[in-house]
């Protein structure tokens, strides 16, 4: 493997220095005969997506090749590492593939029976949900994933998909195996159950009230708002509007408020970190659309950190220290003063390779 050094602004430092990789690892320690890769430039540990589905299309799991392609092309936009929450798919042959990004998997979505995506998760009732939770637990390598909440059908609107009761117990098991859970919620009574239960991490979280955000800072209880995907609540909420009126116009709401909602987490001080959803209505390597719009909720820095150096601290992942993983992103601007220079960054280092070259 190359030896290469670069000299430059580590994020969120702010002053230059020189730094070398040698055997894919990071050393501050003079390599000699290293190549220089960059001078002036602006580096930053790999982008990290904290909400991602590799393995799940539209009709449910996808084939070994369609998953790679999918990760292939979260690597493609800087993602090193992905937080997949939730795939029918057996994806575990990613996880040793050293191209590859480095892959967290949640198992399978856990859902009520007929109460969420067709073919996307175990679906099952709540004398069911410990014992599942147990085996995703085991399935997975650190996370599970509940779906909190979906459309019931016979109310028209937004319900909890489990007693509050049976879930804290779930969460409880899922602790006891060595995982964490994170939750699926739109509106506003699962995620106030959920948190109270001890669940570790909100998806889309657009049903926070004030109280529930306190709490959330409180116990470090971290918040995936997933930005881009709540950009499709209004088709959502036109998809249902002729069966599901009440659903319809709660969709919106919670839509029209969205802003507000995940400005006023970040105001409370909830842990929040950059996630797409990719991999149903949502593309794959959309990270920096996300960064973006978590820009408009707490600044460039704060929304580069939400995908970055603060996700991988979060997710107990190498940084930009001593020995660390040659994981980095390489800009010859500050990414902090104009986000899409991630857009088309001077390289890609993945594990100390150069993405695209042969240097």
């Amino acid at each position: 493997m190359d030896r290469f050094h670069i000299h430059g602004t580590l994020l969120p430092g702010s002053e230059p220095q020189d730094f070398w990789v040698v055997d894919g690892r990071i050393t501050f320690i003079e390599v000699e005969g290293a190549q220089t890769l960059a001078t002036d430039a602006f580096v930053l540990p790999g982008l990290v997506d904290a909400h991602c589905h590799v393995g799940l299309g539209l009709e449910g799991a996808v084939d070994d090749a369609t998953a790679r392609e999918q990760a292939a092309t979260d690597l493609a936009s800087g993602v090193m590492l992905i937080r997949d929450c939730g795939s029918p798919a057996d994806t575990r042959f990613l996880q040793d593939d050293p191209t590859m990004p480095r892959l967290l998997r949640a198992g399978r979505h856990i859902a009520r029976s007929r109460r969420y995506i067709r073919y996307a998760a175990v679906e099952v009732e709540p004398e069911q949900l410990v014992g599942t939770v147990r085996d995703e637990a085991r399935s997975g390598n650190g996370w599970v994933k509940l779906v909190g909440d979906w459309i019931e059908r016979g109310v028209g609107d937004l319900a909890p998909s489990f007693p509050a009761e049976v879930a804290a117990e779930a969460i409880a098991v899922a602790h006891e195996e060595g995982a964490r859970v994170t939750a699926h919620c739109f509106g506003e009574q699962a995620v106030t159950e959920l948190v109270d239960a001890g669940v570790d991490c909100i998806e889309h979280g657009t049903g926070l009230d004030d109280a529930t955000i306190a709490r959330m800072a409180e116990r470090g209880v971290a918040l995936v708002p997933t930005m881009i995907n709540l950009d499709n609540f209004p088709t959502y909420a036109a998809q249902g509007a002729a069966k599901f009126p009440t659903y319809s116009a709660h969709m919106l709401d919670l839509h029209a408020r969205r802003h507000a909602t995940i400005g006023a987490a970040f105001d409370a001080g909830v842990p929040i970190y950059a996630g797409t959803d990719a991999g149903t209505v949502v593309a794959h390597g959309r990270i920096v659309d996300e960064i973006a719009e978590l820009a408009r909720i707490g600044g460039a820095e704060f929304a580069l950190g939400a995908a970055s150096w603060r996700a991988r601290r979060w997710l107990s992942a190498d940084s930009l220290g001593e020995g660390a993983s040659a994981d980095l992103i390489v800009c010859s601007e500050d990414p902090r003063e104009n986000i899409d220079t991630l857009r088309s960054p001077g390289q890609l280092i993945l594990r100390g390779a150069i993405l695209g070259s042969d240097v």
